[in-house]
């Protein structure tokens, strides 16, 4: 049996997939990166490969914010934005999808789709507001899992409206409505929907919003969000089981389109030594940093210079 893999590692979170011939998943595996995308991508590979015994990988995608990276380390036959991949993993479940909402652990993005091409989409990194990261930090606040933040808030009869403005202000408005007496169930909703006022005030600011609606990313896995949402535009906001995972997915489904590779995907590759090395090539003003990615102590690539002095350092 053949297959191939897709790899999607984000600043928090990595997630991989294996796909059969047919688009099925067969392997699926989510992690946290913890800062280390070589090692979180390494234990994802190890946990694929036990799910997937017998399968021959014939092609790996990659994308995320250290999709060079991981290309690099994998031999990735296509390594592609995250935009693209969301999209592509999407419109192979959602052909009719108009409006893509995503939000990640540290950023969130909006893809808008038009018979079945991106036309427009735009990406928040630069507020934690409306992320995973900031739902998770108030949830311990709370005193509770991120997990049961979403039960929790439906739970609400008179949800707390908290200031969605930066993590400052909601953070500040949290603990000021806890010490007057909110009920921790409607500090939840309020959480939930300053989450989706954020994410609608920021990132789908001037978008024309259209159903259907598809919401995927690891905050999508929230239910109090998910309700948040469809209160705020009055649609249905569909989200698939494997709605974390879409990134992955699409990756894998690219990499299914692209050329045969000549060699199989192997495995092994999990039990190697990877490390990187950075040098300031210092030949001009721009003072580029250049990145060595070793396999073994063999130099694989380099990158990061801007112009052709930096060759020399490479």
């Amino acid at each position: 049996m053949t297959g191939y893999l897709g790899i999607d590692i984000g600043s928090i979170s990595t997630k991989g997939v294996i796909i059969d011939d047919a688009g099925g998943i067969i392997a699926r595996e989510y992690r946290f990166t913890q800062a280390d995308p070589i090692a979180a991508v390494k234990g994802a590979i190890t946990a694929l490969g036990r799910q997937a015994v017998g399968i021959e990988v014939l092609a790996a995608g990659t994308t995320g914010s250290a999709r060079k990276l991981i290309g690099v380390m994998l031999e990735a036959d296509v390594v592609k934005n995250e935009i693209t991949a969301h999209a592509v993993g999407t419109l192979s479940i959602f052909p009719d999808v108009s409006t893509i909402f995503e939000i990640g652990g540290q950023d969130s993005k909006i893809i808008i789709i038009n018979e079945g091409i991106v036309v427009d989409y735009a990406m928040n990194t630069l507020c934690a507001a409306g992320t995973g990261a900031f739902l998770s930090s108030q949830a311990a606040r709370l005193g509770i899992s991120v997990e049961a933040l979403g039960e929790l808030a439906l739970k609400s009869q008179s949800p707390t409206k908290i200031a969605a403005r930066c993590t400052v202000f909601a953070e500040s408005d949290l603990v000021h409505k806890a010490q007057i007496g909110h009920k921790k169930e409607d500090i939840a909703a309020g959480l939930c929907a300053a989450v989706a006022a954020n994410y609608l005030g920021n990132v789908g600011k001037g978008k024309r919003i259209k159903p259907p609606i598809v919401f995927q990313g690891g905050v999508s896995r929230n239910v109090g969000v998910i309700r948040a949402f469809e209160a705020a535009v009055g649609e249905e906001i569909h989200v698939n089981a494997d709605a974390h995972l879409m990134g992955a997915y699409g990756a894998a489904l690219l990499a299914r389109s692209a050329p045969a590779r000549r060699k199989r995907f192997d495995f092994a590759v999990a039990g190697m030594s990877f490390s990187t090395k950075g040098t300031e090539c210092g030949q001009c003003p721009n003072g580029c940093e250049i990145i060595r990615f070793y396999r073994n102590g063999e130099l694989l690539d380099a990158w990061g210079n801007r112009c052709e002095r930096g060759r020399a350092v490479l």
